[in-house]
């Protein structure tokens, strides 16, 4: 067990490891954290022997869109990123993506959930109400906003998106995204066009959230790193674990 809240919060990260026994490779089960966190944390577990199978740049290119985004362009909607949240940063990635709806994340999270007010932008071409959408954003992230504004462009889709799990490369689990946990698609899943192209990130452990578009083809919605994701309710632990290990052997 670790202490996340002294990693999230700044607080002595030898102590929040304190209760880690044993040594050799380990796996994170937990909340998110920032990818500057996870480093020291891996740190402060390899003083201890315990070797994270995902290290601190491998955490950091799949919980930050501008790590995989390049790998998967041809498969996930087209995207512009900031460093920062200057208004003028944002208005150049704005003009850069073009005119038409966009969505606003920053590298690692969306406020989907505030779709109206912080996460859709109706047209890009409209410079104050694009940046009303982003003000807002900035004001539910508050202290946890991380790296820049991401402008994704907006896809229509015609399912629910489905969680896939993956390690070293192979897709191991499928089900619900664990936002909807009871809708699961009502099409089978092509892999083909994406697994080549996330075998090639070299991860050893990211979840690819998928969605079908209303032209028949599948998106890839996110990747994020598969130690602080959420497991839908509706999978078993036990499968889910399963699953993990007998790849990892």
């Amino acid at each position: 067990m670790v202490d996340h809240d002294a990693l999230a919060g700044g607080g002595d990260a030898r102590r929040a490891v304190a209760t880690v026994s044993g040594s050799g490779m380990a796996v994170y089960r937990g909340w998110m954290l920032r990818s500057e966190q996870y480093a020291t944390f891996a740190e402060m577990l390899a003083e201890r022997g315990v070797v994270l199978r995902t290290d601190g740049e491998q955490y950091r290119r799949a919980h930050e869109l501008p790590g995989w985004y390049s790998a998967l362009a041809a498969v996930t909607p087209p995207s512009v990123w900031t460093t920062g949240a200057e208004r003028a940063d944002f208005d150049r990635a704005r003009v850069e993506l073009g005119a038409g709806p966009a969505v606003l994340r920053d590298y690692s999270k969306s406020m989907k959930h505030y779709w109206d007010e912080a996460a859709f932008i109706p047209d890009l071409e409209d410079g104050a109400a694009a940046w009303s959408v982003a003000r807002r954003f900035l004001e539910l992230r508050d202290d946890d906003f991380v790296g820049g504004f991401v402008l994704r462009r907006f896809e229509r889709f015609a399912s629910a998106e489905v969680r896939t799990w993956w390690v070293d490369g192979a897709c191991v689990l499928i089900g619900p995204h664990p936002d909807s946990p009871n809708d699961s698609a009502q099409v089978e899943i092509d892999l083909a066009p994406i697994a080549p192209l996330i075998a090639g990130l070299g991860l050893p452990f990211v979840t690819v959230d998928l969605a079908l578009r209303t032209d028949g083809v599948w998106r890839v919605v996110e990747l994020g790193d598969g130690q602080v994701s959420d497991r839908p309710t509706t999978i078993e632990p036990q499968a889910m674990i399963e699953a993990l290990l007998v790849r990892a052997r």
